[in-house]
Order: structure tokens, then C-alpha cells, then sequence
């Protein structure tokens, strides 16, 4: 199917009419356009996806389908009623569930989950007989029900937005708007979601609109809508759009590796380092003339591996945006040609010993280990609550530890506060920006906050701006920029005093997938060119990809410690094969091997996957329990678990050994 058929695609299915229906949809904000020549279809019984980065017009359409936002062009219809009107618009709020976007907006702090729910169901009018039966099956599959009476400002990010889902479901909604509801959230509260979604879909029928800046979400959806600035670029199943980008995506490892980064950007338009691994889309290219093209490129490097993969949605999103112009030029410098390899003993960057935090009774941390050497990607991975915050807190000299004891840059974050804060760099959640001044303003503000001599600023700021690439908007005010490019900025003004060390939590959320690809080119040359060693905090499981060595924290403890490559082989000896199972009824399948036992149960559109240790007596099983209920299988495949397979598994089981006997 051609691209223009893709975003064209508005015929209902099985004869039953849309949900939702919008035929060049327009949104301004004064002379801002939000969204401009809108084709939607979401049809019944289906989770749609409106994928893409912040400003790409999604919470504007979100708003308008749930009838609390007008808009300037193009029709809009809703349960077949056409929203023209505020009066049009009461006529389909009661059969709509609408959560906003941002953690636990749509709640209120000082009351209990169960107050909130009350509260939410009393404004529905929902009978208590009806309450009652609602808010148990609701709290148990949230698992929300051990924490009735926590107050929500008490709650992490992803109970309040399982609670902010309790709360729009309340009263049995037949189209639930959820508007980036996984975003800052962990993978475990995302899955949660995610299967909350399938229990519905199966049991009640109801149809879900979502929209989402995670791309590795993609395949959860049935089908999905990419936007970027305001427009939808493509539309249809997962599979199908992932093909619609003729191409070749080739895997490369080799050495050295900031040298081969280098000619292939001089050659590709599309080229990404991943952890040990460079990946390469080769436009309109098959497998065979892709790897020759790379070998020819890389002549006389040390190649290791060369294969041709599978383009992930993200990929072919990237190519899109290329197609259409949408994505700018390359930012930053190229790299130097210098050897890629982490160091090694090459001395101890960052160190942490027995590390512990308490907050009166409440252990954050609880004797935390770990070390970071020079020129290394350090990922610390956890659920909401998990302490990492507390972690870089305490190494930042931001907060004093109650026990262990840490050193940064060769400093002892006990009694050189003052040190520690001149030799490291830090990029907390929320950018420090100030958003009334220019971007070279703000380079010349933490020039002076971090004490770099007047005689260097202006080399200092020169530097920044060509390494974060931001050429060309120096003199814009920040408040004006693309997420993408303040969050350059921001990185930049945390590394104008040129640091040894340099922390970053959750520096790219919401961020679209150029600027995340940008941000990381700019992160392996500060650690392999400028041996700077880096600790990141992230929720895309995608970007713990590219960390060299990875500790995962659950209840203020590291439960795991080793290399990406190391916790997958770990998963496959502990959990089994990752398995894939199409059919043509997805959503029974999904019930029948849950009830089955099998472990890792999950809806993945229309697949399942599920762990198996043994997989050809899981396949044999499968096969047959599929035939017992008339489900014919397309086919079972074994999968690479990813690592959000990995973090997954790692917490749940760790919550399953907590719970009480």
C-alpha cells in the first residue's frame, strides 16, 4: 500500500460505522497552527495510536474529539454526532472517558485514591451498588487496592496515573481518550496500562484512543497515526507502515568506532550508535547491496559483525520525517577518529559505596554499589520511587547521605561539596532553562554560575553551540524552541565548564526521535573523544541501549549489575525463550494462555508474547490449546526479549518475593 493510500485510509470496517471520524481537521492558537488537514478514522473495538514527539499536534486533536476544544477547520464526528457545538458536544461526554495529559492532572493531591474514585464516580452519578462492584475490579487491576487510603500526592508517577485510569473509567466509558499516559512512568507501569487496555477491550469491548511519544509502544497498537508538526505523515497497522519506507536497516560492529561513525555520516543520511553496535538505514537498498555499500565505506576498519535487521517503526519514522524535509540538518560536530573503547583501568570516575538515604523511616537507598570509569555510559534503570533521583542527588552533593560514602571526579562527596559541584555537570528532569533568554544568554548565564574566566567565554560558548549544533538560533529566545533543540541547549550549558563527570536524569522525555538520535551522537563523543563519564537515568528502554554497563534499583536497591547484552542472556536462562504468537483472535488467545499459566503474558496489537522456558514444549502446547478453541495460528516465532523484557521481569519478580505469604 502506497503512503498516500496509508493517510487516506477512512472506511469503517465490517460495515460498522467510525467512533471517530475527522476530514481535515484544523487547530490555531491565534497564528499558531496546531494541527492542519486532519484525516482520522478510529473504528470500533480498537486501540488507536497517535504517535509522535511534544508539539506534534496530538493533545489538540485529543481534546477536540472529547468535545472540550473547538476548532477553526475540517468536520469532526463522534458517535456519528457531528461536533459543531457546545450543546453537540454534551451529547457524547457521558460515553467518553477523557485523561489528560501530565501525572495525576486530573486528580486531586489531598485526597485518598479511594476519595478521589468517589469523588469522580459522585460527579458521574454512579449508585453505590454500582461503586462498589467498579472500584473492586478497577483497584485490583490497577493493582491500586493495598493503598486506598494514600493521600495521591503520596503516590509515584505510575500509580497516579493507574489511579487518574480508575478515575476516567469510573463510570464504563464506550471511547477512552488517554493522552500520553505512559510518559514519565516506568516499563512496569506501562505494561500494567497496556494490559488494563486488553482486559477492557476484551471483556467491555470498548474502543481507545492513545496517544504516546514512545515509537517502541508502536507494535501495541492495532493501528496507529504518526504525526509530526501538526500533520499526519502516515496511518494503518504497524507492519504495514514499517514497510512503506523502501530500505534497508544493516548492523555493524566495528573498530575503531568513532572512525567508522564518522565516514558512514559521511556517506548515510540515517546512522545511529547503539551501544557496541552501529545501525545504518540504507535508502531504497536490498540486504546484500546495503552490507557491500557499508564494507566499501569501511575499508581497512576492523569489521566485526555486518547484518541486515529488521527496520523498527522508529526507523522508518526517521526516514519519513527525511522524506518530508522534517529533519533539519545534522547538529553537532563530526568526531574525531579515536579509539571507541570504553577505558579500562584508567581509575574510577564515579564510585559509590553503601550508599543509604532515609527520609525519616522510609529507606530511598539502601546501601547502593556501584562504579563508573572515565569515558563510560553509565545507565541507572527503576521504577518510579525506586531512589534513583536520590542517588544522583546525593553524588551531586545536592543531598547529604545517611550512610556509605561516594567520590565524583576524584573528589569525596562527603566533604567537597564544592568540589564535586566544579567538576560534574548535571541535567535534572525538569531543564534549568531560563525561557526569557536567548539561547546564547543562557550559554554565557552557566558560564558564569560554573566560574569559567571572562578570558575563555567566548571560546567556551563557541564550543557549545558547535557541539550541540545549535548554529543558527543563537540569538532566539529559549522559551520558543523545539523540545529537541532546549533540550541541546541544556545539555550544552551543563558542559560549558567542560566536566569530568556529567549526570543526566530523564534528559530526553517527550523529545521526538531526531533530537533523541542527536542527543545520543553528542553523549558518545563527550564519552569516547572527551573521556567525559556519564550516569543518565531513562525510561526508553531503547536509549539503555546505548549505555555501556546498566544497574537496575528496585525499592532503593541495585538487584542487577552488567553489560545490556549480559541482562538479556541472564532473562533467556532465567525466564526462557521470548515467543510470539499471531492469530486471528488475539485478544481470546491472550485470555486462554493467562489462564494457562504460561509467564510474561502480554497484547502486543494483534500478537501475544509470553516466556517460555522449555519453547518446543511451549510451542507444542500453544498449538494445541489454540486448536481446542478454535483459534487458527498464523505462526509462533521466538523473539530477542528487549530490555524492557528484562526490567519487567527483574521488578515483578521482585515484587512477587515482597508480597507477604
Amino acid at each position: 500500500m502506497g503512503e498516500a493510500a496509508l493517510v487516506n485510509a477512512t472506511e469503517g470496517v465490517d460495515g460498522m460505522a467510525p467512533v471517530v471520524q475527522a476530514r481535515g481537521f484544523s487547530k490555531r492558537y491565534r497564528k499558531q497552527v496546531a494541527v492542519q488537514d486532519v484525516d482520522l478514522i478510529v473504528r470500533p473495538g480498537e486501540i488507536h495510536g497517535l504517535i509522535g514527539p511534544d508539539g506534534a499536534g496530538k493533545s489538540s486533536l485529543m481534546k477536540a474529539i472529547a468535545g472540550v476544544l473547538a476548532y477553526e477547520g475540517g468536520t469532526l464526528d463522534v458517535f456519528d454526532v457531528r461536533l459543531d457545538s457546545e450543546a453537540s458536544a454534551e451529547r457524547i461526554k457521558g460515553r467518553i472517558g477523557f485523561m489528560p495529559q501530565g501525572l495525576g492532572l486530573n486528580l486531586y493531591a489531598e485526597l485518598s485514591v479511594e476519595e478521589n474514585i468517589n469523588f469522580f464516580a459522585e460527579l458521574r452519578g454512579i449508585g453505590s451498588r454500582q461503586l462498589a462492584e467498579r472500584k473492586r475490579k478497577l483497584l485490583a487491576m490497577t493493582r491500586l487496592d493495598r493503598f486506598r487510603e494514600r493521600a495521591m500526592k503520596h503516590l509515584s508517577g505510575g500509580m497516579k496515573q493507574k489511579l487518574g485510569l480508575v478515575c476516567t473509567l469510573i463510570h464504563e466509558p464506550e471511547l477512552v481518550i488517554l493522552d500520553e499516559p505512559t510518559t514519565g512512568v516506568d516499563p512496569v507501569s506501562r505494561r500494567d496500562f497496556w494490559a488494563i487496555l486488553a482486559n477492557l477491550l476484551r471483556e467491555r469491548g470498548i474502543t481507545a484512543l492513545v496517544s504516546t511519544a514512545y515509537l517502541d509502544e508502536a507494535a501495541r497498537f492495532h493501528r496507529l497515526s504518526l504525526m509530526y508538526a501538526g500533520r499526519v505523515l502516515a496511518a494503518g497497522e504497524p507492519d504495514t507502515i514499517q514497510q512503506i519506507v523502501s530500505g534497508c536497516l544493516v548492523e555493524v560492529v566495528v573498530e575503531p568506532r568513532i572512525e567508522a561513525l564518522t565516514r558512514l555520516k559521511m556517506r548515510f543520511e540515517q546512522v545511529e550508535a547503539m551501544g557496541s553496535r552501529l545501525r545504518v538505514y540504507v535508502d531504497g537498498a536490498t540486504p546484500e547491496d546495503a552490507k557491500k555499500a557499508l564494507r566499501q565505506s569501511l575499508d581497512g576498519l576492523a569489521v566485526e559483525t555486518i547484518e541486515a535487521v529488521e527496520p523498527e517503526l522508529e526507523d522508518a519514522f526517521v526516514a519519513l520525517l527525511r522524506r518530508h524535509g522534517l529533519a533539519g540538518k545534522s547538529g553537532g560536530r563530526p568526531p574525531v577518529a579515536v579509539s571507541a573503547a570504553p577505558p579500562s583501568g584508567d581509575g574510577i570516575a564515579i564510585e559509590a559505596r553503601g550508599l543509604t538515604r532515609d527520609f525519616g523511616r522510609f529507606r530511598a537507598v539502601d546501601r547502593v554499589d556501584f562504579q563508573v570509569g572515565p569515558g563510560e555510559i553509565f545507565g541507572l534503570l527503576g521504577a518510579n520511587g525506586a531512589g534513583k533521583t536520590t542517588v544522583i542527588k546525593m553524588l551531586t552533593g545536592i543531598l547529604p547521605p545517611s550512610g556509605g560514602e561516594g567520590r565524583v571526579a576524584g573528589a569525596d562527596m562527603g566533604c567537597a561539596g564544592q568540589a564535586i559541584k566544579e567538576r560534574i555537570g548535571y541535567m535534572s528532569q525538569a531543564f534549568s532553562l531560563y525561557q526569557d533568554l536567548t539561547v546564547l544568554e543562557n550559554i554565557r548565564l552557566y558560564a558564569r554560575i560554573y566560574a569559567v574566566p571572562r578570558s575563555q567565554l567566548k571560546a567556551r560558548s563557541d564550543w557549545v553551540i558547535e557541539m550541540a549544533g545549535l548554529d543558527g538560533v543563537e540569538d532566539r529566545l529559549t522559551g520558543g524552541l523545539p523540545m529537541g533543540i532546549r533540550q541541546r541547549l541544556a545539555l550544552g550549558c551543563a558542559l560549558v565548564h567542560r566536566p569530568r563527570v556529567l549526570f543526566l536524569d530523564e534528559p530526553t522525555s517527550g523529545v521526538d526521535p531526531i533530537g533523541r538520535r542527536r542527543f545520543w551522537d553528542i553523549l558518545a563523543r563527550m564519552a569516547r573523544v572527551e573521556r567525559v563519564a556519564i550516569l543518565v537515568t531513562t525510561h526508553y528502554m531503547s536509549e539503555a541501549e546505548h549505555c555501556d554497563h546498566l544497574a537496575l534499583m528496585y525499592a532503593g536497591r541495585i538487584i542487577a549489575d552488567a553489560t545490556p547484552a549480559d541482562l538479556k542472556q541472564a532473562l533467556r536462562r532465567d525466564a526462557g525463550q521470548l515467543l510470539e504468537i499471531t492469530t486471528d483472535r488475539p485478544l481470546l488467545a491472550l485470555k486462554m494462555l493467562e489462564q494457562a499459566g504460561f509467564e510474561g503474558v502480554a497484547l502486543f496489537g494483534n500478537r501475544v508474547h509470553l516466556l517460555a522456558k522449555d519453547p518446543r514444549r511451549a510451542i507444542a502446547r500453544i498449538e494445541s490449546l489454540l486448536r481446542r478453541r478454535g483459534i487458527s495460528r498464523s505462526r509462533i516465532e521466538p523473539r530477542i526479549p528487549s530490555l524492557e523484557d528484562v526490567f519487567v521481569y527483574r521488578i515483578l519478580a521482585q515484587e512477587k518475593q515482597a508480597r507477604p505469604a
